[in-house]
């Protein structure tokens, strides 16, 4: 397979990519570098491409089902990555994780039932429920640097970790609990010892996990990633292959239960509103990518890591106001600019009219109430922003120079 160039400045504008293409409408000018939705500015493997090319060779698209190689290429990466040894019967398609968490709160929950997220949060955690009638139970996470500081090159390391009593009272009454696992944003990975306590109190409550595992195959060196699913048959554990190999365009994921009943009461949920069928190229691209993404995933990995890296030791000894959570999974960071003294919108418009960059809004990763304000919790993130580093790295320098610029003209 060779070495995979990574480097390369892939011109993306003008593709539909939602990344690029949305920034008029998400944030009124077209002429900033987007770091903000979460897919990667790599090219997607060409491993994946050319099964794509290949099955196009046959000229009819018609309807399709997921292949005895796709199923065999699913469960050996569960069991080889994650320990999680099962078989197609325990496994249900789904068109996407969102989608997927959509369906499970709609089958597993009635309007007004409690549904407990963790915050800082992707978005979706808090939209789906409220938008589908639930009640939203928000317990705020905390930053913490360990002690002793694990040697790093790139200085202290802050981390967010669940506070347990806060989580243990707010779980209270709740039906489920979406738990992003790695945790976004900031790549946070739970270890075995986290998740058993999250198993042993919402078992004891009477609350399903819903585990959103999309980030997994993103783990960086020298961290590991522990499914849920390996410490608790008391929940649903989506994957997917589309974070890992860029390939999100084709809503492409996995559920995984192990629980008899509540795998019969979801999948014949699921297969009732009939999303298993998925498309052609859903099942062609994942076959391929577990198939024969080990190398291309390892290099990958390296290359993020490296991008971690430089983003820790500019930010250590560039812009030391700058309070991150760098990713252990994924290639998302948290960067908390408050130490700069400006107000959040301050910091908005800095960002993107004078840095030109279009990062995602922390507040957003919090509540907000129907009018589009800040809630309480939402106000914790203010001056918070979220970062994409899964880009060239002289996209992410040059980035990173002009944040800089914007904030401390005159280092």
């Amino acid at each position: 397979m060779g070495e995979y160039d990574f480097d390369e400045i892939i011109k993306r504008r003008g593709t539909d990519c939602f990344k690029w293409d949305a920034l008029k409408a998400m944030y009124g000018r077209e002429d900033v570098t987007p770091l903000w939705v979460a897919d990667m500015d790599f090219r997607s493997p060409d491993f994946v491409m050319e099964a794509i090319r290949k099955r196009c060779e046959h000229e009819v698209l018609g309807y399709t089902m997921p292949s005895q190689g796709y199923w065999q290429a699913v469960t050996a990466w569960l069991e080889k990555h994650y320990n999680i040894k099962t078989s197609k019967d325990n496994l249900h398609f789904i068109p996407g994780i969102v989608a997927g968490i959509s369906y499970a709160l709609l089958c597993l929950t009635q309007p007004g039932d409690k549904v407990l997220v963790t915050t800082p949060v992707y978005p979706p955690f808090l939209n789906l429920p409220k938008d589908s009638g639930r009640t939203l139970v928000c317990s705020p996470l905390k930053i913490v640097t360990p002690t002793p500081t694990p040697p790093s090159r790139v200085g202290t390391k802050r981390r967010f970790e669940i506070d347990f009593e806060d989580f243990e009272r707010k779980v209270e009454g709740c039906k489920v609990f979406i738990m992003s696992n790695p945790h976004n944003p900031a790549g946070t990975v739970w270890g075995t010892e986290v998740l058993r306590r999250v198993a042993e109190i919402c078992e004891r409550h009477n609350v399903i996990v819903i585990s959103d595992e999309i980030h997994a195959d993103l783990t960086l060196p020298g961290h590991h990633h522990v499914s849920y699913s390996t410490v608790s048959s008391k929940g649903i554990t989506f994957m997917a292959p589309s974070k890992t190999f860029n390939i999100a365009g084709l809503g492409s994921s996995v559920c995984f239960i192990s629980d008899e009943t509540l795998r019969k009461r979801f999948f014949g949920w699921l297969d009732a509103l009939g999303v298993a069928g998925g498309n052609i190229f859903a099942f062609t691209a994942a076959e391929a990518a577990f198939a024969h993404g080990e190398e291309w995933l390892r290099q990958m990995l390296e290359y993020l890591n490296e991008n971690v890296q430089a983003l820790g030791l500019f930010l250590q000894e560039r812009m030391p106001k700058v309070k991150a959570v760098l990713p252990e999974a994924s290639y998302l960071a948290w960067l908390d600019f408050s130490g700069y003294g400006l107000t959040h919108e301050q910091l908005k418009d800095r960002l993107l009219n004078e840095a030109k960059v279009a990062l995602n809004d922390g507040t957003t990763f919090g509540v907000r109430d129907h009018k589009g304000a800040t809630a309480e919790i939402g106000k914790d993130y203010e001056c918070c922003f979220r970062l994409n580093l899964g880009c060239p790295k002289s996209t992410l320098l040059d980035v990173l120079e002009r944040i800089e610029k914007s904030l401390e003209p005159t280092r």
